[in-house]
């Protein structure tokens, strides 16, 4: 029953990837430019917030908890700076994909964790996959534009996303059969992704929220973060 549990949450989580994207695709059939931009930039804005609130409740807390301060420093600088060091490498190249490797950068070791912690602690397990889909769905949404803005087609990043929806099964499955009982190895695994995380959010996401004589969106922030705090308050 566990194993099934773990397939379906991970199912339904991941789903948020495609879903996210839809909308995206048919906000973008939309033409009132106002609504539109005042919508994306909320959107980034919410995102961000969600994220800071998985770096805060979920990625970080095992890993302070577990390793001595040398060691998870190491690792969430060691997080931070590949990312640093990617984001560079794709700004060279011209590309925009900041929310697309946010989403893959939760996604997968939340995935991963969802598996590991599952077995043991059913609740952390719904509250893991409560997370990853509300958090799919503004990432997701965000991440489209960013891959249009990089010249993709949309039937295109809609079958990139559909594929991207299932790997969470998979990195679900991998985290409950060879992860658990390994608490250091997930700490280690979700902390390393808390700080590159961290840093694409204050470098290429926060940003991106702030729209031109208008204060509003950036409260999005504000509702992505008390999501969190309802997620942990609820099942946490």
């Amino acid at each position: 029953m566990t194993i099934f549990d773990v397939i379906v949450y991970a199912l339904i989580a991941g789903l948020t990837i495609f879903f996210g994207g839809v909308v995206a695709r048919l906000f973008e059939r939309w033409h009132n430019q106002i609504i539109e931009s005042y919508i994306i930039h909320f959107s980034v804005a919410f995102g961000g917030g969600i994220l800071i609130a998985a770096v805060a409740f979920v990625l970080s807390p095992k890993g302070i908890a577990l390793f001595p301060i040398p060691v998870f420093t190491l690792i969430f600088l060691s997080g931070a700076f590949l990312f640093f060091l990617l984001d560079r490498f794709i700004e060279q190249r011209g590309g925009l994909f900041a929310q697309t490797m946010a989403m893959l950068m939760d996604f997968i070791p939340e995935s991963i964790a969802l598996g590991a912690v599952f077995v043991h602690n059913h609740r952390l397990g719904i509250l893991l996959a409560f997370f990853i889909g509300f958090q799919n769905i503004p990432e997701s949404f965000n991440a489209y534009f960013d891959l249009r803005k990089s010249g993709y087609e949309p039937a295109r990043i809609l079958l990139i996303f559909f594929i991207l929806s299932f790997l969470g099964i998979g990195a679900a499955l991998g985290g409950f059969f060879l992860l658990t009982n390994k608490d250091a190895y997930t700490a280690a695994i979700m902390l390393f992704s808390a700080g590159g995380i961290l840093y694409l959010i204050f470098q290429d996401i926060a940003p991106s929220s702030k729209m031109r004589e208008r204060w509003e969106p950036a409260l999005g922030a504000n509702l992505g973060f008390l999501i969190g705090m309802i997620g942990i308050k609820m099942f946490g």
